[in-house]
């Protein structure tokens, strides 16, 4: 398996930030290969790794490595992708951190189209036959719209749709609500259980709230540890209660990280727009977040209005 130009491109560490507002396709889209790599969650996101089956592509620190990671999360020499009669296999190389595909853990994995490969904080959507340039275009419309690590809405997709709801709530006088919530002492979680663990209560935690959420409401990630939930037709007391429920599923979660069940808090923040009120996405949102900040001086854990 070899590795075309964009590999070289990663070698050679960019550090500029790339935020999603500013995401758009690189300036050939041309998929010379039959399998790639797309970078869901980390640095260079968005950025594509064509591979074929000529050469081994190893993961990790070392400058000896085709796909660098400056991340201490990674050990010098991760992992090793190779193609094997036609079938793309990741094996871990002895890592401290260990690779995972579809958030399990393992020594080896035959890739399958979709994969969603985990080495270190980075996360990597495999794709392999088919139509490759339409299934990267799909996957950068989603990058988009959505938190790679979490895969709920990013900021951006929010901010849109608070303006959107906002603008049809005051047309047609119908109430709106809008939770704002976080993990307590979450610095305090990196700390004790490193930027992985933080990572993985952090895609849990969603995944736990997105079971509990309507369709038609907005569930996105806005900040490290922030989430936001923006509710059409949201009353007081449905949002209220809706908070509430929030707040008593994730403190009676285990979450499990490298085995062992870690519990969190989240306090919450509610803002609402009652039917004879016109305001603005920011009015809102500073009302939600005011809330949010008396919940935490309230001691954390609680919902406050």
């Amino acid at each position: 398996m070899h590795t075309r130009g964009t590999v070289c491109a990663v070698q050679e560490r960019e550090k500029r930030d790339t935020v999603v507002d500013s995401l758009g396709p690189p300036a050939s889209i041309r998929l010379a290969g039959e399998a790639c790599l797309i970078v869901l969650y980390g640095e260079e996101l968005g950025r594509r790794i064509e591979l074929d089956d000529e050469a081994a592509v190893v993961f990790g620190r070392g400058a000896d490595c085709q796909l660098v990671l400056d991340d201490e999360t990674v050990s010098r020499r991760h992992a090793r992708l190779t193609c094997l009669g036609g079938a793309y296999v990741l094996e871990d190389l002895g890592s401290t951190n260990g690779v995972f595909v579809n958030n399990a853990p393992g020594p080896k994995h035959t890739l399958k189209d979709g994969d969603h490969v985990k080495v270190g904080r980075t996360i990597y959507k495999f794709l392999h036959g088919g139509n490759l340039e339409a299934d990267y275009h799909e996957v950068i419309y989603h990058l988009m719209t959505n938190d790679g690590l979490t895969q709920a809405h990013n900021r951006r997709y929010f901010e849109q749709q608070l303006a959107r709801e906002l603008s049809r709530a005051v047309r047609y006088e119908r109430p709106l609500a809008l939770v704002i919530f976080d993990i307590d002492h979450f610095k305090r979680i990196n700390d004790t259980r490193g930027h992985l663990g933080g990572d993985e209560i952090l895609r849990q935690l969603a995944a736990a709230v997105t079971k509990l959420v309507r369709r038609e409401d907005v569930f996105a990630r806005i900040g490290g540890e922030e989430f936001a939930l923006l509710i059409p037709e949201g009353t007081v007391a449905g949002a209220g209660t809706l908070a509430e429920r929030l707040r008593t599923t994730i403190e009676q979660t285990a979450f499990l990280v490298e085995g062992q069940e870690v519990h969190v808090t989240c306090s919450f923040g509610l803002g609402f727009l009652l039917p004879d009120e016109r305001s603005k996405p920011k009015d809102l949102y500073e009302r939600a977040d005011a809330a949010l900040y008396a919940a935490k001086a309230a001691g954390r854990n609680c919902v406050r209005t």
